[in-house]
């Protein structure tokens, strides 16, 4: 299950802001294993933690020690298949799940391959990424796009996952009522998803005016724009149960903070659920116990899994459209990996920026 990359976009080994090169490794070769495919990658996004290794070198335990390719949001066309792949073929175009389990241990025997200790995901260290002209992958995480589903979405399938996984764990259905903390990219897809899975009402929350206008946009039903102090969480708990007009039923952190999660915890409705997807801080102070008398269940979730399927139906169908994320596209250069990280890393009006290779 080995990944041959013949031109790269690679972190070198001393951290920096922006610290990227592109070099060639022609010589190198790599047999195609019988179950795998050789992918011409031709759409990938980037994400939150390509930035965080991009900029710092690291992103949560995850560290770079040494040179490595980046990105895990791809999506490309078939160039070649092993002797026992039957499910693809050359030419298909498909959209490829990152993270390659070991489908030995408990976990993965269990169907929670996403928690797998020996997991090998693109773009984490020390594994490298697939912003790349073509990597090898196994077959059966590459999934065939319908004609209607262009190659950039495919691509979004990858932080779609998130929010149809995180919507899958916290139960999203027509009665759930939604609040969701943060207008970033994953907070936007965990807004679509939520809506696809049913929910009726949706309040989303952020610091950012331009972010939230855009989730406005996108079908949220209401929008609260709050501030980065704790001392304000009272008054914007309130605003935020307004704004909902009934009962919170799920809430979902996508950010991370001491006070996005406070929050959720505070304006979440008795026996409800909040589900933490966003991983800012690796320790929280949070008012857990005043949430457990109130039996408010905390959930987390990690990655996705088994979601590639239901997110190309979702887009097949016309249920999620990503298109209006794709803010920013950049082609696969020097000059324009720099300008690619530097405008994501900025934030404002940049939600997913595309690279078209």
């Amino acid at each position: 299950m080995g990944r041959i990359i013949w031109q790269l976009g690679c972190l070198g080994s001393k951290p920096s802001k922006f610290n990227l090169t592109i070099f060639l490794l022609s010589q190198l070769s790599v047999v195609l294993g019988p179950h795998d495919v050789k992918v011409g990658i031709k759409a990938l996004g980037i994400c939150g933690s390509d930035v965080h290794h991009f900029k710092t070198m690291r992103c949560a335990n995850f560290i770079v020690k040494k040179p490595m390719v980046i990105g895990h949001e791809c999506a490309g066309i078939i160039e070649e298949v092993g002797s026992e792949v039957k499910s693809l073929a050359v030419g298909d175009r498909v959209a490829l799940e990152p993270g390659i389990s070991c489908q030995r241990c408990n976990l993965c025997r269990d169907g929670r391959y996403n928690l797998c200790p020996e997991m090998k995901f693109f773009g984490s260290p020390p594994t490298n990424g697939s912003l790349a002209n073509k990597v090898v992958h196994p077959a059966n995480l590459c999934f065939k796009l319908p004609e209607n589903v262009s190659l950039e979405e495919g691509a979004m399938c990858e932080p779609l996952s998130v929010g149809v996984h995180a919507c899958r764990r916290a139960e999203v259905g027509p009665e759930t009522n939604v609040l969701i903390m943060g207008a970033g990219p994953i907070g936007l897809v965990t807004l679509l998803a939520a809506r696809a899975f049913g929910s009726p009402r949706i309040v989303i929350v952020d610091v950012d005016d331009c972010r939230l206008s855009i989730a406005k946009n996108l079908g949220a039903d209401e929008i609260v724009q709050v501030s980065t102090n704790i001392q304000d969480m009272g008054e914007e708990v309130a605003k935020i149960q307004n704004a909902m007009a009934s009962k919170i039923d799920v809430s979902f952190d996508c950010v991370g903070f001491n006070k996005t999660m406070s929050t959720a915890l505070n304006a979440t409705g008795t026996g409800g659920k909040v589900c933490l997807i966003g991983l800012a801080q690796s320790e929280m102070t949070i008012p857990l116990t005043m949430a457990a008398v109130r039996e408010v269940d905390v959930i987390g979730i990690f990655r996705y899994r088994n979601t590639w399927p239901l997110c190309i139906e979702f887009l097949r169908t016309g249920k999620i459209d990503v298109k209006p994320l794709i803010t920013h596209r950049f082609g696969f250069s020097q000059k324009g990996i720099e300008d690619a990280f530097q405008t994501s890393a900025a934030g404002g009006n940049a939600i997913k920026v595309m690279f078209n290779l």
